[in-house]
């Protein structure tokens, strides 16, 4: 959901803010202030310039105003160390403590540092590109070409039978969790395709009643994962081991470790459970 806090924009204020919040990256964690008094949330780094805290900044984005004040995303130095007070944090490791509404406006600036970060040169013709100043997009003077955020959609899904949950696993996730099946939309593809292509390229089971679930922008690095549920409709499972480590049915009453709260994946199989089984 939108921040209500949150007016996202381009505004270059004539004069300089006294005070801008950053949301500044030192690779793929976000500088934040560490929690005191004996508490457990973490902060926004609040300052004029970053250089106030000894953080050097190698280029910034405007990303709006929050609470009235003017925000940024920003890619620091790498090699800098936090101040003192202030430690780097990964997104993930920083879900639930930090102000929920924080925590997508850093989704919004990580992708958008990227962004920035990615897109100094021209792909087409070399020539450096410039900023523009009325909407989120690189420039070439030289050749015109443009280059806007890139959002890369991906599908996830829920594929139910009765009291089953058809579930995967892949190598990097921790011991013993199992998520949903997901994938990349391909060119050509409507989203309902690749809900269909991917569960039966991973796991030969074959399904029907694809209905959309939900959304949630996945900034690692720039995903937004649109999620579906599901009938198993024929197919004898088989796993696909170049994708996967494993897939199986779990009933409702046994399931494996979930996936993270933050993520859409269990948010559809808890909206599953809630529901009465069929």
């Amino acid at each position: 959901m939108p921040s209500s806090r949150f007016r996202a924009g381009l505004g270059r204020p004539s004069a300089a803010p006294a005070e801008i919040a950053w949301f500044a990256f030192h690779g793929d964690d976000l500088l934040v202030r560490a929690p005191g008094d004996g508490g457990d949330r973490f902060d926004l780094p609040i300052a004029a310039d970053l250089a106030d805290l000894g953080v050097s900044v190698t280029r910034a984005q405007p990303l709006g105003e929050l609470d009235g004040r003017a925000c940024r995303s920003a890619e620091l130095a790498q090699g800098a160390p936090a101040p003192a007070g202030y430690a780097y944090v990964s997104l993930r490791r920083l879900h639930g403590r930090i102000d929920p509404e924080l925590f997508e406006i850093a989704g919004t600036a990580y992708q958008v540092q990227h962004w920035d970060k990615a897109h100094q040169y021209c792909a087409a013709c070399g020539a450096a590109l410039e900023t523009g100043q009325d909407e989120r997009v690189k420039r070439c003077v030289r050749c015109a070409s443009n280059y806007f955020p890139r959002i890369t959609p991906a599908t996830i899904v829920l594929v139910e039978d009765g009291p089953r949950v058809l579930m995967t696993r892949q190598a990097r996730f921790p011991a013993g969790m199992y998520g949903l099946v997901a994938g990349f939309v391909e060119p050509g593809e409507t989203l309902e395709t690749c809900v269909a292509r991917e569960v039966h390229e991973e796991t030969g089971v074959d399904v029907a009643d694809i209905v959309y679930f939900g959304s949630q922008p996945w900034p690692f690095p720039h995903q937004i994962m649109v999620g579906f549920t599901a009938r198993y409709a024929g197919g004898e499972l088989r796993v696909d081991t170049r994708e996967l480590e494993d897939a199986r049915w779990f009933h409702r009453d046994a399931l494996p470790l979930l996936p993270p709260p933050l993520s859409i994946a269990r948010k559809l199989i808890e909206a599953w459970l809630a529901r009465p089984a069929r």
